[in-house]
């Protein structure tokens, strides 16, 4: 509820500080004294659109804080807290800066946020019922709360929400995966292509190394033939004489002199170690030529294969070193693709799935509904009959929704229209009633849906318009009665309203020879009677206003 309002350089106020408790305050004064001014202001650090007019005359900035204990409000302490604006002591200070420019800020717990998150977190805190642009009940959404907190359908009411808004999701998911799916199967089949040919050319690892190096082999086997007969002959076939032959030479010649210096013998086992390394090269040339074979088939085959391979390469803009990498990636990507094929197959399934939920859950809060609007129209007709409004009738209007489109609501729009004399058809709020019919509705309708209304400070302003005598008391009563189970704050000209209150809050101007200023006095129990007595008969106290003021006062407590 509202514990603290703060209001500095505002229209006509310098400064105001107002300590408020639970149950029915009472705000009274004359005529022109600034009643709705404090109202104006709360309104400001709800939301309220702004301008320069509000800061007062010779000042620089306006500014206004507005203190709200949330301990009892679980909706406004989880909003807070999801933003990281939640305070030890369960409290929010909301504050508006206006500047003698235009410029306006806001604040919640001392952090500047912007204009639509006070007037998000103010609709949890406090409902304004006047001629304002905070009059919730002109909008439907309140319409359709108000009915699914009288009928207990609040939760089921989240949960259709809930299954709307998966069914929403799924539906564009699947659309989205629908107009990817002729793409998809396009690519998927250019990706089964392309693996074919790899998987057709099968290219082994080390492969291409192997094949590169057999083809500088038989493209030169005429060449490596006729170099290695060569190199045989030379070192050992030689007619004229071959290496072998000479070195054989040579360790005769030093074979006896090997002994006499040990250079001599050093070098006898080199020309030894020599003769035997040829010996074992001329081996291995002639095991080559042996097993050697110039197969131009086999080359031919080999060119081909190398052929295909960088053919391939080149398609792909890669080196041949990196087809099986490709390979590899094409074959993740056409599994990735056929995925989302059953993916797709599987949100069909779960769209399903969803839908048959939703119509369960919204057509479960369409039964509930259709039979608490009867109800809640008697019982809120009832309540605005006893306020002034002799005939007045008021009713629910559920229309259909088309269900294909999911309404997070549910299947239908909830509306009240009121009739506000007999034998008139019954029409939505806005074109019929007058800001005090409006406000007299509402308090039918708050004092029916008090109990489980979620917002617990509820402000009305001049309810009272255009009635009088018994229905003034009943309005009293029935004020009095909403405040025994939260903060009510009313403006009002009748005493018989201003009796009922816990608190009695007198707005006055206090005039000096250059400025105007607004303050508001709390009322002690001997002002309070005086200030009945005035409301009762007038500036000039009597007796008789004043013995009237005691009793209207002495019957509420």
């Amino acid at each position: 509820m509202l514990v603290h309002l703060a209001v500095n350089n505002y229209a006509i106020v310098d400064h105001l500080e107002l300590e408020l408790r639970g149950g029915m305050s009472v705000i009274s004064g004359e005529t022109g004294a600034g009643k709705s001014i404090m109202l104006d202001a709360l309104a400001l650090t709800l939301g309220d659109r702004a301008d320069s007019g509000a800061v007062r005359p010779g000042t620089d900035k306006a500014d206004i804080l507005a203190t709200f204990d949330v301990s009892d409000i679980a909706e406004a302490s989880d909003w807070l807290s999801d933003r990281d604006l939640q305070q030890d002591d369960n409290q929010v200070i909301l504050r508006r800066v206006i500047t003698a420019e235009g410029r306006s800020r806001g604040y919640i717990n001392g952090s500047p946020c912007p204009q639509q998150d006070l007037r998000a977190l103010g609709e949890m805190l406090i409902d304004i019922h006047s001629q304002h642009e905070h009059q919730s009940l002109l909008k439907t959404d309140t319409h359709r709360r108000l009915l699914d907190e009288f009928a207990g359908a609040s939760e089921l009411a989240r949960q259709v929400q809930l299954a709307a808004q998966r069914c929403k999701q799924t539906e564009k998911t699947l659309k989205q995966v629908s107009q990817q799916g002729d793409e998809q199967a396009a690519r998927q089949q250019l990706l089964a292509y392309q693996l074919d040919e790899l998987e057709n050319l099968s290219l082994q690892d080390d492969e291409l190394e192997a094949l590169e190096n057999e083809q500088r082999e038989l493209a030169s086997a005429d060449q490596i033939l006729h170099s290695c007969q060569q190199v045989i002959n030379v070192c050992s076939e030689n007619d004229a004489g071959s290496v072998l032959e000479a070195l054989s030479a040579s360790l005769h010649r030093l074979e006896s002199f090997k002994h006499h210096n040990p250079q001599l013998r050093e070098a006898n086992d080199l020309l030894a170690s020599a003769q035997i390394q040829i010996e074992e090269a001329v081996g291995e040339l002639t095991r080559y030529l042996d097993h050697f074979e110039a197969d131009p088939e086999r080359q031919q085959y080999v060119e081909e294969r190398l052929s295909a391979i960088f053919e391939l390469a080149r398609k792909h803009r890669i080196t041949p070193q990196e087809l099986p990498t490709l390979q590899q990636q094409l074959i993740d990507e056409l599994e990735a693709q056929q995925q989302r094929g059953a993916d797709a197959e599987q949100l069909h399934e779960e769209l399903e799935a969803y839908r048959a939920h939703y119509h369960q859950l919204a057509k479960k809060l369409s039964g509930i509904r259709q039979k608490e609007a009867m109800r809640l129209s008697k019982a809120v007709s009832k309540e605005i009959q006893q306020l002034g409004m002799p005939g007045g009738r008021v009713e629910l209007q559920l229309s259909a929704l088309a269900a294909d489109d999911y309404p997070v609501t549910g299947l239908e729009t909830v509306e009240f229209l009121v009739s506000a004399n007999p034998g008139q058809p019954a029409k939505p709020l806005a074109k019929v009633a007058s800001g005090g019919e409006l406000s007299r509705i509402s308090l039918g309708i708050q004092v029916i849906t008090a109990q489980t209304s979620r917002v617990p400070t509820l402000v009305f302003d001049e309810v009272d318009v255009g009635i009088g005598g018994p229905t003034a008391e009943i309005v009293g009563q029935l004020l009095r009665q909403l405040g025994a189970r939260g903060q009510v704050l009313t403006v009002t000209h009748l005493p018989q309203v201003a009796a009922q209150g816990h608190q009695h809050l007198f707005v006055r101007k206090q005039q000096s020879k250059h400025e105007t200023r607004t303050c508001i006095d709390q009322l002690d129990e001997q002002a309070r009677v005086k200030e009945v007595a005035r409301m009762l008969g007038g500036i000039d106290l009597t007796d008789e206003s004043l013995a009237h003021a005691r009793k209207l006062l002495s019957a509420v407590s």
